[in-house]
């Protein structure tokens, strides 16, 4: 049995983006779960739209997400190297000049001037718009080519023929050759098209399985003639659904209401194997109920038979409640090195130590999703004044509120240490004193010294503010 090989190919033309991840991840999680390999090389030939270290970011991203590239141009295997384009240029090449003398491909000497006037005047007519042969004589051809012009390479559609493949999650796909003009394969500045690249960079490394994005589709026909035309063997197909937006939209990268790229959720202090576990499950899903799943675990039960059909929704609240239960898993050191930076960035901790910082950040622990969430999740132990919102209010207005204030500020006072043995003694205390109990007592002393009905513990809480800032609270 021919050993699985697949392969995520992108341009260096931006950073890893959220559909480019799960992409790439579906064909990790496929070349695993088979003992296969993943490769990773680069269509770079767009080289005016590169961008500096796109190469690198790629691959350092899917690298933090715990995506690693069997070969690479960085981890090269002599046979199927070198693994950029832009290396490639000879390979194509050759590939090119057999096409044209086995007559599938030949030389245009049309500009895009005479191509853009034949598009206008077909869509005038309501013609879907095509190549046309004849758009120029065979003298002119000649005479362009005698003046040195640089001709694009056109491959020769074959009339009447259908082209079928086997979709491995949408089923029987079918596509007619009339509907398909003849389509440049080398552009007239020598860099080979994608679709013709593709195929050439597939058959040389062995690519057994393309799993790609749905917009790939319409582009199968054209690379099924060139398999067939070069007597290669095509690779089985897999088009992804689209990933939509919570209004159930398409994905755009100039949807600002999501953070887009992988390195942007790295830096907000995401866990990888969260966003590794929620990426699987961004159109894919497992015959069991769970959602938390290892990164080993995931290869085991990968099953492309369960790739959905239907688009699949990112779901921020999703990512942060997986991100969650991850944070709850971390061991406290680890948390700690995650989320203190996030702290110590934002507020001004100078004047508080390292146990009191530790403390602080473990007591919301169990509550936090990512790590930049801890920015403004403890403002009342850095800021001198809280706000209180409506809610709050009606605490404060209470009847019995301002007895539970007046007991425990008088218990805070005589208070001779400050510790959570005599802050546990203070409460029951005014319990005892006024018989109030439950939320009228607990959620009025919270309300009062943290401008909040909910929060951690209480008696961490007020612990960590400390004797002095509790009784500038409770006031007078």
């Amino acid at each position: 049995m021919k050993k699985i090989r697949v392969r995520y190919a992108p341009s260096p033309t931006g950073h890893l983006h959220i559909g480019g991840a799960r992409t790439a991840l579906f064909n990790y999680l496929y070349a695993k779960h088979h003992n296969g390999d993943f490769i990773f090389r680069l269509e770079d030939t767009d080289i005016e739209r590169n961008i500096e270290n796109g190469e690198a970011s790629q691959l350092d991203n899917l690298s933090w997400l715990g995506i690693i590239p069997d070969e690479s141009p960085l981890n090269p295997k002599e046979q199927y190297a070198p693994y950029r384009q832009t290396e490639r240029l000879a390979i194509y090449n050759a590939i090119k000049e057999q096409l044209i003398q086995e007559g599938h491909a030949y030389e245009c000497y049309c500009t895009p001037e005479e191509l853009q006037a034949e598009r206008e005047r077909q869509e005038a007519l309501g013609l879907a718009p095509m190549y046309n042969r004849e758009l120029i004589s065979e003298d002119e051809k000649l005479a362009r080519k005698n003046s040195g012009m640089k001709p694009s390479i056109r491959l020769k559609v074959p009339e009447n023929k259908v082209y079928e493949f086997k979709d491995l999650i949408r089923g029987d796909v079918k596509f007619e050759s009339k509907d398909i003009g003849d389509w440049v394969i080398v552009k007239s500045n020598g860099i080979p098209t994608y679709n013709f690249a593709v195929v050439v960079d597939d058959h040389s490394m062995d690519i057994t399985h393309v799993f790609r994005g749905e917009e790939h589709i319409s582009n199968t026909p054209k690379q099924l003639m060139l398999y067939e035309m070069l007597g290669w063997d095509k690779p089985e197909f897999a088009h992804m659904t689209l990933i939509v937006n919570e209004e159930r939209k398409k994905l755009s990268k100039r949807d600002e209401t999501i953070m887009q790229f992988i390195s942007q959720y790295k830096d907000e202090g995401y866990i990888p194997e969260a966003m590794f576990n929620f990426l699987a499950l961004l159109g894919w899903s497992p015959e069991v109920e769970e959602e938390i799943f290892t990164h080993e675990k995931l290869i085991e039960i990968f099953d492309a038979e369960r790739l959905s059909k239907s688009p699949s929704m990112f779901d921020k609240n999703k990512l942060k409640w997986i991100n969650n239960r991850y944070m709850k898993e971390l061991s406290e050191d680890k948390y700690l090195k995650l989320v203190k930076p996030f702290l110590v960035e934002y507020y001004d901790c100078s004047n508080k130590s390292e146990n009191w910082l530790n403390l602080l950040l473990l007591l919301y622990k169990e509550q936090i999703s990512y790590g930049k969430e801890i920015q403004g999740l403890v403002d009342i132990f850095f800021n001198d004044e809280i706000k209180y919102n409506e809610n709050c209010v009606e605490v404060l207005n209470w009847e019995t509120t301002p007895q539970v204030k007046e007991n425990f500020k008088k218990q805070v006072v005589t208070s001779e240490s400050w510790d959570e043995e005599t802050i546990k003694n203070c409460v029951k205390a005014v319990q005892k004193e006024t018989g109030i109990k439950g939320k009228q007592l607990f959620m009025a002393i919270r309300v009062m010294v943290s401008g909040s009905e909910h929060g951690p513990d209480l008696t961490q809480t007020l612990l960590l503010l400390g004797k002095e800032t509790v009784l500038n609270r409770l006031g007078e």
